[in-house]
């Protein structure tokens, strides 16, 4: 007998880990398609909207795989620049032509699912065995809405802290590791900075995932409340997280603003003459093909404040709400969120996939890193801040929060003019 899945019941049983896939994973050889006839006759057509051409071949040998198990089903492919991306989309979802399943990530979730353009998998998933369990759970709610599932993990990301070897042994520093807290993170970029020769001990940009996020939340603070009703710009503790960075700039221990904005701080961290950079796990891949720094770089987990914390970001696989075919498209989409296709996803060294007990080949597939350092953040993950228009006021955190990292302003006076903004922004959403 077929299962509403067209998986057997062993990909139930199996774990997933982080970005965007929900457990199913044994759509193998000769399994039956279940509900999938046309009543024409012909194959049923899904579409598949992505972004990232690098992730395209893995994408396209998981479609291959789900359609070898569902002979009825053919998946389409459709690769969308980033940059054009959610402009098309917001522009076929409102047309009713949107893909039948597509990539969504944290920033859009909410807005997508209180406006209808999203179906609630939430029933589906249950019927079907595919535990969330699965994931990450900080991962799994950021696409949850309301108290109903609407995306299924494909893969994250955590931030770590990535240093340069060759400048920490000439400043006759140890590296860093899990004792470290922002004390040391601060003492060691004054002992690695040498201006005159270019060389500083940190980059420290604006960056709200990498770097402020990160420690907000170590500080004990928060940038949106659980209820999504209010900032937490203006809060002593979120204060305290933005100054560790304002006070690095003051310290002189990073380059200017100036320099950070003409030049990507990833780029600089490449030039070999920057101790220190908080990035994320994306940025693996192009460090080890730099030949400046693939043999002098590494990363360890992130330092702690008052306590640890990390954001934690990936994407989801969705279903169009006005799709022509949601069973067969949720079908794909657990598919897309199985352990086999989470395997498919590692081997690439692309992304870490969401699955649960499938990111070793990840790890394994850059040895030169201590890759581990991005798993052993998760039990202290925290979502990636969000609201249902998170883009109304994230906006504005560059903006007004750019002068303190610059000097002109006070950080207390930015974090409480970004507060009174982005309240306005979440009053209006309600």
């Amino acid at each position: 007998m077929c299962s509403k899945s067209g998986t057997p019941s062993e990909g139930r049983r199996r774990g997933a880990r982080l970005g965007s896939w929900v457990a199913i994973s044994g759509l193998l050889l000769g399994v039956a398609a279940c509900g999938t006839d046309d009543p024409s006759g012909g194959k049923i057509e899904l579409t598949y909207r992505i972004w990232d051409k690098n992730q395209q071949p893995a994408m396209q040998q998981i479609a291959d795989r789900f359609q070898a198990a569902h002979p009825n089903i053919h998946v389409t492919i459709q690769l969308t620049a980033n940059q054009e991306y959610w402009t098309k989309l917001q522009g076929d979802a409102t047309g009713g032509s949107a893909p039948d399943v597509f990539w969504m990530n944290g920033p859009h979730a909410q807005l997508y699912a209180s406006n209808g353009m999203l179906l609630p998998l939430s029933d589906q998933l249950k019927a079907d065995g595919v535990d969330l369990g699965n994931y990450p759970s900080a991962l799994t709610a950021i696409y949850s809405y309301q108290g109903k599932q609407y995306g299924i993990p494909k893969d994250f990301d955590t931030v770590g802290l990535w240093y340069n070897k060759k400048l920490f042994d000439a400043a006759k520093l140890t590296y860093p590791d899990d004792t470290w807290t922002w004390e040391t993170v601060a003492a060691a970029a004054r002992k690695l900075t040498d201006a005159s020769k270019g060389v500083y001990g940190i980059l420290a940009p604006p960056f709200n995932q990498e770097n402020f996020y990160n420690t907000v939340f170590q500080a004990g603070g928060y940038v949106i409340s659980p209820d999504g009703k209010s900032s937490g710009y203006d809060q002593p503790a979120t204060i305290s997280g933005l100054k560790f960075w304002t006070d690095l700039m003051k310290a002189g221990v990073s380059p200017s603003v100036k320099s950070m904005t003409d030049t990507y701080p990833a780029q600089l961290f490449e030039s070999g003459k920057f101790g220190m950079y908080y990035a994320g796990s994306w940025n693996a891949i192009e460090f080890s093909k730099n030949d400046t720094i693939k043999n002098d770089v590494d990363v360890a987990v992130l330092p702690q404040g008052t306590k640890r914390a990390v954001v934690i970001h990936g994407l989801a696989n969705v279903v169009y709400a006005k799709t022509k075919h949601p069973q067969e498209a949720t079908q794909f989409a657990e598919f897309l969120g199985s352990k086999e296709a989470a395997e498919i996803q590692a081997k690439t060294g692309a992304v870490i996939p969401a699955f649960n007990g499938t990111q070793e080949a990840w790890v394994s597939s850059m040895p030169q890193f201590h890759l581990r350092s991005f798993l052993d953040e998760l039990p202290y993950a925290v979502p990636f801040p969000a609201s249902k228009n998170t883009d109304a006021w994230m906006t504005k955190e560059a903006a007004i929060l750019g002068p303190a990292w610059s000097g002109d302003k006070d950080v207390a006076a930015a974090a409480k003019e970004l507060a009174t903004a982005m309240n306005t922004a979440l009053r209006e959403e309600q």
